[in-house]
This record gives C-alpha cells, sequence and structure tokens, in this order.
C-alpha cells in the first residue's frame, strides 16, 4: 500500500484544541499516512509542537505520548483515565456547557476581562500554558528532521500575521500565537508585540504551497463555521464574533484556493503555474455548536476527554471515507462552499 503524504493545518480555539489532540491520535495510528509539514495557531501551535517533538524523539508513539502530557497538564490531570470515567457521569455536552457559562467562577473572569485591561495592574497575569510550554524539548520541535512546523501569531502594530519556523520557535512564539489579549499583555519578541495568531491566519495555510510539501492539506477545523442557533447572551455574542474572526482568514485563503483551481479548470492558467493544492477538512461542527466561550478557556476534563473521543472519531471517519482519496482529490467542495 503506497503512503500518503500530506500537511496539516491546525485552528485554534482554546481548550476545544483537545479535539484536534484526537485527531491527531487517530491520524498516527494509520501507517500509511506520513506528515511532511504542520502549520498551527495557538491550540493548534501547541499541538503542532508536541506533535513534532514526539515524532522526532520516538516516531508514531512517541508523537503520541507526547500529545497525551500535553493534554494531561492542561487538563490538570495525570491519568486522563480518570477523565474519561468522569465524563461517562457527566450530564450532556450542552447542558454541561451552559452551566459553565454561567457558573460565578466563569462570570467573575468575564467581567474582569471586560472591565480592566491585562495593563491595569502591576505585571499582568501570567499565561498558565507557559509552565507547559517552557517544558517542551525545543532541540526537536525545531529540528531539521520530521515534518516542518509553522507557528502562526499577529504583529499588534501592523495587524500583520507572523509565521514563526525553525530554530525561531520558541517559548514565547508559542505563547504569542496563543495570546489573548483581553487575557494577557501582548508579547514581545526581538522588539515587536504579538497577539493571538488566531485574527490573522488560523492557520496560515501559505507555507504549505512550497513545492517540496505534497499537494494535500489537512485542515482541522475546531471552530464552527456555521451555528443553527442566534447568541443572544453576552458571551454568546462575543463568542460568535471570536468564531467568525478566526474563521475569517482560514475562509479567505481558501477561496484563493479555489480561485487558483478554477483558472486551472478552465485552462486560463498552464498547468504547473501554480500549485494545484487539494483540500481536506476534519471537523465536528455538530459537538462544537453544543459548547461554548467557556468550555474554550476552562480545561474541565470532563471537555477535555469528550473532545479528544470526538477528534478519534472524526479523523475514523475521515480516514474511512477518504484515504484512498488523499493525493489524488480534494474532498471538501469549494465550489460548493463560495459559490
Amino acid at each position: 500500500m503506497s503512503v500518503k503524504r500530506i500537511n496539516l493545518a491546525l485552528q485554534g480555539g482554546g481548550v476545544h484544541g483537545a479535539f484536534t489532540w484526537g485527531v491527531l491520535d487517530r491520524l498516527l495510528e494509520e501507517g500509511r499516512i506520513e506528515i511532511a509539514g504542520i502549520s498551527g495557531t495557538s491550540a493548534g501551535a501547541l499541538n503542532g509542537a508536541a506533535l513534532k517533538a514526539g515524532l522526532v524523539a520516538g516516531g508514531r508513539q512517541g508523537a503520541r505520548d507526547n500529545l497525551d502530557w500535553l493534554w494531561s497538564k492542561v487538563s490538570g490531570l495525570d491519568d486522563m483515565k480518570v477523565a474519561d470515567w468522569l465524563s461517562s457521569l457527566a450530564m450532556p455536552t450542552d447542558m454541561f456547557s451552559a452551566m459553565l457559562e454561567m457558573s460565578p467562577a466563569y462570570l467573575m473572569l468575564d467581567a474582569a476581562t471586560r472591565a480592566a485591561s491585562p495593563y491595569s495592574f502591576g505585571t499582568g497575569i501570567e499565561n498558565p500554558l507557559r509552565r507547559i510550554v517552557e517544558q517542551m524539548d525545543f532541540a526537536n520541535v525545531c529540528a531539521d528532521e520530521g515534518p516542518e512546523l509553522f507557528i502562526g501569531a499577529t504583529n499588534v502594530r501592523s495587524g500583520k500575521i507572523k509565521v514563526f519556523s525553525g530554530d525561531a520557535i520558541t517559548t514565547d512564539a508559542i505563547l504569542a500565537s496563543a495570546c489573548l489579549p483581553t487575557l494577557f499583555r501582548a508579547v514581545e519578541i526581538d522588539g515587536a508585540a504579538y497577539w493571538d495568531g488566531g485574527y490573522t491566519g488560523n492557520p496560515a495555510l501559505y507555507p504549505l504551497y512550497e513545492d517540496r510539501f505534497p499537494d494535500d492539506i489537512v485542515v482541522v477545523n475546531i471552530n464552527p463555521i456555521e451555528r443553527a442557533s442566534i447568541p443572544v447572551t453576552p458571551q454568546q455574542i462575543v463568542n460568535r464574533i471570536n468564531e467568525i474572526s478566526f474563521n475569517t482568514s482560514l475562509l479567505r485563503e481558501l477561496r484563493a484556493v479555489h480561485f487558483v483551481q478554477r483558472l486551472l479548470d478552465e485552462g486560463r492558467m498552464p498547468p504547473g503555474t501554480m500549485k494545484r493544492v487539494l483540500v481536506h477538512m476534519i471537523a465536528d461542527d455538530a459537538l462544537m455548536n453544543d459548547l461554548g466561550v467557556a468550555t474554550k478557556t476552562v480545561a474541565t476534563p470532563v471537555i477535555v476527554s469528550r473532545l479528544r473521543a470526538a477528534g478519534r472519531g472524526a479523523a475514523d471517519r475521515f480516514l474511512s471515507a477518504h484515504l484512498d482519496d488523499l493525493n489524488t482529490v480534494g474532498t471538501v467542495d469549494l465550489k460548493q462552499m463560495f459559490g
């Protein structure tokens, strides 16, 4: 059986990045898939760095183990079997999400971020992810071996995307990619200030267009493109604004891919002039519609467990339906998406 070489595009979305963990865990079980390039933003940057370092250090199992380590630290549980057990006993996801959103602790956090700036008091709040990211093996994260890794952040002053790669990927680069401006001060790197990369590239696809990469880009989407209901509470409205904002850059790049494909199909551009990108997507919009802004910021073991399981399930369905399509044809109907 032939090996399918792919690139991964990993979205950011806070704790909902545990869905991507599940997707990657399942993809790593598939021996016919080889990962050539990774572009990640925010939670996608964390997942991408853990995936790359694990692959370099210990192959597929090393990558799975490293992702397990990452999310055990994020969830605060050393044994995710406990989280799975709690998940089986907890209420339905939409009810759990709604209760978390109305909890006094979350409402206090939400009110604080609306009333005060991270620059209002002292040196600001340190991103709790720093303690985790500092433990990553950056020799392997930045290694020449394994898939190439690209991490996106937003330059606060210019409003443009900054893509870090190679030795430029540091603890601060990852934290910049995951810097929520209402919670944390901008991350300063070489005199430039950065916020979360989701505002300008969630994730950036263009680094994966180079000829050295395969044509296939598998997008792991954790921000629902569509929501069935109209948001009505302040939290729901802000969450939907962020979802739309965080999907805009991705949709803009996908529209450009569709435009190039149409020019090639119509013979208005000579073959080989531009790369024909084959786009695939792994998502679970039904689950994400049951979740809200609170589950993005509060890492409850129940939600982390359910997201991981949903990611594995979504990846399994994708492989069952489209493994043979990889390196042959794209499986996202861009014409329908933008028609």
